[in-house]
């Protein structure tokens, strides 16, 4: 996975200039990354200037608590599902006062995967001021990969719905 970090870096490297250019900070809403994505982001000199925080929801309760996410929209599809990480992305962008708001929930493994969400499954929430997405992967990697793949993931759709060119 040591192969990933550049790219990684790289990542979170292009956020903030687009975010600033935009005028927009961000918050994150992280639950199978476990707050990866805020450490990505911090490790950039700097990124105080748009980065306003994040809220690792990793319970169910959390995600309804700190994040507004429904209870019927949990039962109904679960934790893993393009549903709650828009929730996700929506409530940690009202909950922390951000311009934009990205969200991350999945199944790292090596348990928790069934036939319909495998090990890997993995939904990324997006909500700017131009508007909400969600994005689905499914990665074949261990614990570490598919948690560093995830956190990638997040970072490049971050800085690609934000890049202003």
């Amino acid at each position: 996975m040591s192969e990933l970090l550049p790219r990684a870096q790289s990542a979170a490297e292009a956020i903030g200039p687009a975010l600033q250019a935009a005028g927009w900070t961000l918050a994150t809403a992280e639950s199978c990354t476990g707050g990866l994505v805020g450490h990505l982001i911090t490790q950039v000199s700097g990124s105080s200037a748009y980065y306003l925080g994040g809220i690792i929801s990793y319970a169910n309760s959390a995600k309804q608590r700190l994040l507004n996410v429904s209870a019927d929209d949990l039962r109904d599809h679960g934790a893993v599902s393009a549903p709650v990480a828009l929730q996700m992305a929506r409530g940690v962008r009202a909950t922390l006062g951000a311009d934009v708001g990205v969200s991350v929930t999945g199944i790292a493994g090596p348990l928790g995967g069934t036939r319909d969400k495998p090990v890997g499954t993995v939904y990324i929430g997006l909500a700017t001021p131009d508007g909400e997405q969600v994005a689905h992967y499914v990665w074949d990697s261990d614990r570490e990969g598919n948690k560093l793949l995830s956190a990638i993931a997040v970072l490049e759709l971050l800085a690609s719905s934000i890049d202003l060119d």
